[in-house]
């Protein structure tokens, strides 16, 4: 054992002590001196040899706790020897004591402690005071490395929170937060948030080899031991589970034995062997649920990082108020996304004379909800095609559309013409959504004439396609609806049997970065390539365009035909 200080603090065998002189008598008398004190010695005889010790100490990841310089060194002096430890980023950190026989006056010491060394001995001294000066020494660099640790562990963990809370889906989340969960333990890492109907959302922090990866039921017995650990109970907790508990392939391809229990502010109360896992057997899962209702978060490595529980704590509940806030998000997004798919079309109308082809996408789950719509109703002036978007990314937006459509087909049944409907809807969307705006584009096609009279409202205009092959966009703008502006005439073009009429939002073509009117001619060229049909276009520009798109997508192709079509159904 070695001797405390008067503050209780261990000074014996965790501290070594460099002991650099060149005379061999005052070298081994200081090292006797430092021994009886219970340090660990390491002796050189100039500043090359201690420069050397030094280098073979940093590559075994054992520098010295503090180093005794002699001033008189006959190839360096001790000051030139401590401002080169000093400027190296490696050894700056390491306590340097000046020591000297002949050099004892105000203008040494100064010199010495300007040289960056944390104090100066002149010798002979008793072994009292020489064993103090290093105590002191040791202390003050076990401080300073303590709170450098810190700092860089609260580093880690504000560049964790942040990067949690920019999650846009509960996938990404449990990556994330495994990742950080890793390189805040120094050690493999899982992630788990339980979501609706018991789905498990998991992450982790590196790939595994496929003979240590989890079970088929590994999920499953995570999401029942996090229910029973936070049954009854919210907000953050820490646990050291046993290893024959914990499902192997998250954290290694072992089992061990239990390990202990930690709560917030809990001291750990056992420790146990090492059985597959890195240190300490088990696992330390750090749990956190923001409100009862919603299930809990758990981040989990290997148990031998309880040292970490606490920053562990912070980051899982970071998680679970980003988890609740996107579960909550998923939740409106089923809610609107079933309200948008009960209200559109299951089945087109027959239309004799025309062909109709329908086709409708909603965003992928990471972007929010849209708006987008499309309609297609039978009046006695022909066939009523429409296609709109309502701003707004939200349950709100769909409602909107819903009203939108319902009002369109009312006001459809006592006047048809395009532009008539969209100044009825406009004075809707005033009266009863004054903050809310949308697209429309609307066509009247009389399929027997091949008149179509066409209103557009903001929205991208319709495209015809030829069956020459060439296609163009009809000439129709106007103003969006609720922002009660005049409306121009709707524009008429006419269609030859065969010919497509085409209309899409832009969530088919519009990509960050590009220009509109770039996409438009994209659009316009891949329709004319298209081959013949209604069924075949829209196949065709989802195929080009349609994939890993962020916004809802909807595409109408009409068609005339020499005969009455059959109904046919809406995908």
């Amino acid at each position: 054992m070695g001797v405390k200080d008067n503050e209780g603090e261990q000074a014996g065998p965790d501290t070594t002590v460099l002991v650099v002189d060149d005379a061999a008598a005052s070298r081994y008398a200081m090292g006797a001196v430092l021994r009886r004190a219970g340090h660990r010695v390491l002796l050189a005889g100039s500043a090359g040899e201690a420069l050397s010790e030094l280098d073979v100490r940093l590559h075994a990841g054992e520098l010295p706790d503090v180093a005794l310089v002699d001033v008189g060194l006959p190839d360096m002096s001790g000051y030139d020897l401590c401002r080169r430890l000093k400027e190296s980023p490696v050894t700056a950190a390491l306590p340097v004591v000046h020591f000297s026989a002949v050099a004892h006056g105000t203008a040494d010491r100064c010199r010495g402690l300007d040289a960056g060394a944390e104090a100066y001995l002149a010798v002979p001294a008793e072994p009292e005071e020489i064993q103090a000066v290093v105590r002191a020494a040791a202390r003050g660099a076990r401080r300073r490395s303590a709170a450098t640790t810190r700092a860089g562990r609260l580093t880690l963990l504000a560049e964790a929170v942040l990067d949690v809370q920019s999650a846009g889906c509960l996938d990404e989340l449990v990556e994330t937060a495994a990742v950080h969960t890793a390189r805040l333990a120094g050690a493999p890492a899982a992630a788990f948030v339980l979501g609706d109907e018991g789905a498990v959302h998991r992450g982790l922090s590196r790939r595994r080899a496929p003979a240590a990866r989890p079970g088929a039921d590994a999920d499953e017995e995570v999401a029942d031991l996090m229910l029973r650990l936070m049954s009854g109970r919210t907000g953050v907790c820490s646990r050291v589970v046993p290893a024959p508990v914990w499902p192997p392939g998250f954290l290694g391809p072992g089992r061990g034995v239990p390990a202990g229990v930690w709560a917030p502010g809990e001291q750990r109360l056992a420790n146990g062997a090492a059985h597959g896992l890195p240190g300490d057997g088990g696992a330390l899962l750090a749990l956190a649920r923001t409100r009862e209702e919603y299930a809990p978060v758990c981040l989990a490595t290997a148990a031998h990082a309880r040292h970490g529980a606490a920053d562990l704590e912070r980051l899982a509940h970071a998680t679970a108020r980003v988890a609740e806030q996107l579960l909550m998000y998923e939740k409106e997004r089923h809610v609107a996304l079933t309200l948008q798919r009960s209200f559109l079309p299951t089945r087109l109308p027959r239309t004799p004379g025309a062909e109709i082809a329908v086709r409708y996408e909603p965003a992928s789950p990471q972007a929010e909800i849209g708006g987008d719509f499309y309609a297609a109703l039978n009046t006695p002036a022909g066939v009523l095609t429409g296609i709109g978007d309502v701003a707004g990314h939200s349950l709100e937006a769909a409602t909107v559309m819903v009203e939108l459509r319902h009002a369109l087909r009312a006001y459809c049944a006592e006047d048809p013409d395009p532009g008539t409907l969209a100044r009825r809807l406009d004075r809707m969307l005033q009266r009863y959504h004054p903050e809310t705006t949308a697209t429309l584009c609307l066509a009247l096609v009389d399929p027997p004439s091949g008149r179509a009279r066409v209103a557009n409202a903001g929205h991208i205009p319709p495209l015809v396609v030829r069956e020459a092959g060439s296609a163009a966009y009809v000439r129709a703008a106007g103003p969006l609806l609720g922002l009660g502006l005049d409306r121009p005439l709707p524009a008429t073009v006419r269609l030859r049997p065969h010919d497509r009429l085409l209309m899409v939002t832009d969530g088919l073509i519009e990509t960050r970065g590009t220009d509109l009117a770039v996409s438009m001619e994209h659009l316009r060229a891949a329709a004319a390539g298209a081959p013949p049909g209604v069924t075949a276009l829209c196949d065709t520009l989802f195929e080009c365009f349609g994939r890993e798109r962020d916004d809802d997508i909807a595409v109408l192709a009409l068609s005339l035909t020499d005969a009455p079509s059959s109904n046919g159904a809406a995908p």
